[in-house]
């Protein structure tokens, strides 16, 4: 018989400051009082984006699901944008956690066209990663970050490029605590210690940052405004601040034109977070038994899902001027594993090749040595003219997954251990991890949590024989211990955690998939 689980164990706890923490002498001078208006405007805002959110999904589950628009002057009307001269080429941009200063200073010297700077899924949600995270931003935007190589010596810097620097924050899904008395956007937190401290003298480009996580058309005008209201206080052009945007929902791949046009006075294209992406087509589907999805990495790069929006991606992007960006490629090269390297670098050149084909400008990558290849797929310096005249405008985005990989008991185990140790990784400061040669972030893990859940709901899966097996509550509880018992008595784990935060990390990861908690956080 499964366990119960505790009431006060959690996977998320809101992000607060120490206890000794006093927002009035700790915060940079001055900074209190820039947020006090932006958070009085934009938090309450952020609430209300956050209930439609919640409506969106209960109808979708209740079977209402998302569907595209009916055209309005954002689709009808011929706008466009003037893409800026530094941010034509951006045929490769490499992402990592920005709490991590060698890894930042790295990227930026791998060549790589554009660098995005990480403080959701590959950054841990905790005071001391963000506030590290912020600081090496900062560092990072004014060419002043260094390392200290133990290997060679010597303190290495970043060295002078025409990289192009974006800063992902967290999402509107997230709160922060501790500076007033009630939580605020985290989104507005984030940047909002960068632009106070920011200095445009000091940058390459306007400040560039990377939207995450939105759900519909009308989160833009909160970016907008933001963006416009932090101008404005800092006395720089109202359309100073530049950004991207990720689509990672499924309700948001309905109104990407809308949600370009809300934002196109600092909009510069589009990217497919297409784990995220994933997870939230999972979600969006959680109740439909047609849509339980096969073991992960049995799911090919051109699924039908996935190339059905990224065909429909670059032309809505090409046709208002601006860039569209693919997604990264899981699987990780090795400098140590011959094999798993060649293996590697040759999924990703598909991968982007796929991507390129599509009409995509560019995509991500997370290692240096994947850099080139990456580029070299794409035409340079991007895709712009290109256009699908012929392309359905409206396709369908959910198109049937039957027959697509695999749905088997190892691969139940599979997603049970990974949760487990990517949790592990979180409990030990590691928003992102590389195992079995793929890099795990919480986007990765939020995938495996809902398709845990879609198992539990509705089957589907069978045993080596064919034989169908039940995903019950009790069955999956036996598959953590089992799962657990392998890490925590399998020297080749150690390096990861002890066995305390192995069975703590287990702990959380049950009981966010038993009580179906699936925010990215």
């Amino acid at each position: 018989m499964a366990t119960a689980i505790p009431e006060t164990l959690t996977g998320f706890r809101i992000n607060t400051p120490p206890a000794d923490f006093d927002p009035t002498k700790d915060l940079p001078e001055g900074f209190l009082e820039f947020l006090v208006p932006l958070h009085r405007k934009f938090s309450p805002w952020r609430s209300e984006l956050i209930e439609d959110r919640r409506l969106a999904l209960d109808d979708s589950h209740a079977g209402s699901k998302p569907v595209h628009r009916y055209p309005g002057p954002a689709v009808r009307n011929g706008w466009q944008i003037e893409l800026p001269e530094w941010c034509q080429d951006q045929r490769n941009q490499m992402t990592g956690p920005a709490d991590d200063a060698e890894l930042v200073v790295k990227m930026l010297n791998s060549g790589a066209p554009g660098v995005m700077l990480d403080l959701e899924d590959s950054t841990v949600n905790a005071w001391e990663h963000q506030r590290l995270g912020a600081e090496n931003i900062l560092s990072a935007l004014r060419g002043t970050l260094t390392y200290a190589d133990k290997k060679r010596d010597k303190v290495v810097g970043i060295q002078p490029s025409s990289t192009v620097i974006w800063i992902r924050p967290r999402g509107l899904h997230i709160q922060q605590g501790g500076i007033f008395s009630e939580p605020m956007a985290a989104s507005l937190f984030d940047v909002a210690r960068i632009v106070y401290r920011v200095d445009p003298a000091e940058l390459k480009h306007p400040l560039c940052i990377y939207v995450p996580k939105s759900e519909s058309a009308e989160e833009a005008l909160w970016w907008r405004d933001l963006f416009q209201a932090m101008a404005e206080a800092r006395g720089w052009p109202k359309d100073y601040i530049k950004c991207m945007a990720l689509v990672e929902s499924h309700p948001l791949a309905f109104q990407m034109e809308e949600f370009l046009y809300n934002l196109r006075e600092h909009i510069l294209g589009l990217n497919l977070g297409r784990w995220d992406y994933m997870a939230s087509l999972i979600d969006f589907n959680l109740t439909d038994p047609d849509w339980v999805l096969p073991d992960r990495n049995t799911i090919p790069h051109d699924v039908a899902f996935f190339q059905n929006l990224r065909e429909l991606m670059p032309e809505v992007c090409h046709k208002r001027g601006m860039l569209a960006i693919g997604g990264m490629t899981a699987l990780y090269p090795s400098r140590t594993d011959a094999e798993l390297n060649t293996r590697a670098l040759d999924v990703l050149r598909k991968d982007k090749k796929n991507e390129a084909v599509c009409g995509m400008d560019g995509a991500w990558t997370g290692h240096p040595d994947q850099n080139q290849i990456a580029i070299e797929q794409f035409p340079s310096p991007n895709q712009l003219q290109r256009r699908a005249p012929q392309l359905e405008r409206y396709p369908n985005l959910r198109p049937p997954i039957h027959g697509v990989g695999q749905r088997s008991v190892s691969g139940t185990r599979a997603a049970v251990k990974t949760v487990i140790r990517y949790r592990n990784g979180v409990l030990n400061g590691k928003g992102a991890s590389l195992l079995d040669g793929y890099m795990e972030d919480l986007a990765t893990d939020r995938i495996y949590r809902l398709m845990l859940a879609q198992r539990m709901r509705h089957g589907g899966v069978e045993d080596e024989s064919g034989k169908p097996v039940p995903h019950t509550a009790d069955f999956i509880h036996r598959i953590f211990e089992e799962e657990l018992d392998k890490l925590v008595s399998d020297s080749k784990y150690a390096d990861e955690g002890t066995r305390e935060s192995f069975s703590q990390a287990r702990q959380i990861a049950e009981a966010m998939v038993m009580r179906e908690e699936f925010n990215p956080i």
